[in-house]
C-alpha cells in the first residue's frame, strides 16, 4: 500500500514534468506556468510519505523547498532581472543542503574519491572550463556564477564521495541526480550567457527533473539494503 502511494506520486511528478516540457516544446506558456510550480511539491510529498530509517530527510526537504523557490523566481524572471539573482541564490542554498546531506552519510567503506582521485581533478576542471568560456559574457554576474559553479561541482564531488558508502542502487541514483543537475545548470548558463540553442528549455527542464527525482529516489533506495 505504501509503495503504491510512492509509485503514484512518482507518476504524478513525471506527468507534470511531461506537461511542462510539452508546453516549452510547443511554445504554450500556460502549460509551463501551470505545471512547473507543482513539480517540486510533488517530490516533497513523495519524500514525506517515504518511510525510511535513513537519516537526513529534513535536509533534502529543505533543499527541495529552496528549489521550489528558485523555480518560482526563474518563472517570473521576465518581470524583473533581479529574480534571476534570487533564483540563483535559492538553488545555491539547495546545493548546500544537498552537500551537507551527502557529507552526513556515514560508513566504514572507503570514499570513491580516494579510490579514483582523478575525479577530484576532473570535476573542478569541468567547472573551470565552463566558467572560463562564459566569463567574458557574465558582466556583473561573474562572482555569483563562479561561486555557483564551485558549489554545484562540490555537490557532485560529494555524491561521488559517498558512492561506495550506500547500496549500489542508491549510489547510482545520487550520482546520476547530481550529474544531471550539473548538466542542467550548464545548459541553462550556456543558453543564457553564451549562445542560445534550439530546444534549450526542453533539455534544461528534462535534466533538471531527472536530477531532482534521482536524488529523492536515492534517498528512497538508500534504506533498501
Amino acid at each position: 500500500m505504501h509503495q503504491a502511494a510512492q509509485k503514484k506520486m512518482a507518476m504524478v511528478f513525471w506527468l507534470l514534468a511531461l506537461v511542462d516540457i510539452a508546453g516549452i516544446a510547443a511554445n504554450v506558456p500556460i502549460l509551463h506556468f501551470i505545471a512547473k510550480p507543482l513539480l517540486i511539491p510533488a517530490l516533497l510529498i513523495l519524500l514525506v510519505i517515504t518511510r525510511s530509517a535513513a537519516p537526513g530527510k529534513n535536509l533534502l526537504l529543505a533543499g527541495l523547498f529552496f528549489s521550489w523557490m528558485g523555480d518560482m523566481f526563474l518563472l517570473f524572471e521576465y518581470a524583473n532581472k533581479l529574480f534571476f539573482i534570487f533564483g540563483l541564490a535559492s538553488f545555491l542554498t539547495t546545493h548546500i543542503f544537498y552537500i551537507v546531506y551527502f557529507l552526513r552519510i556515514r560508513s566504514a567503506n572507503i570514499s570513491l574519491l580516494k579510490k579514483q582521485p582523478l575525479l577530484l581533478a576532473l570535476v573542478p576542471a569541468y567547472g573551470i572550463i565552463l566558467v572560463w568560456q562564459l566569463y567574458p559574457h557574465l558582466k556583473d554576474l561573474k562572482i555569483p556564477v563562479m561561486l555557483y559553479a564551485a558549489v554545484i561541482c562540490t555537490m557532485l564531488l560529494c555524491s561521488l564521495h559517498i558512492f561506495l558508502k550506500v547500496n549500489r542502487k542508491a549510489a547510482r541514483y545520487y550520482v546520476t541526480g547530481a550529474a544531471a543537475f550539473v548538466i542542467s545548470d550548464s545548459l541553462l548558463a550556456i543558453d543564457k550567457f553564451y549562445q542560445p540553442f534550439a530546444y534549450a528549455g526542453v533539455f534544461i527542464m528534462l535534466t533538471y527533473c531527472a536530477a531532482q527525482y534521482c536524488i529523492v529516489q536515492g534517498y528512497i533506495e538508500q534504506d533498501n539494503l
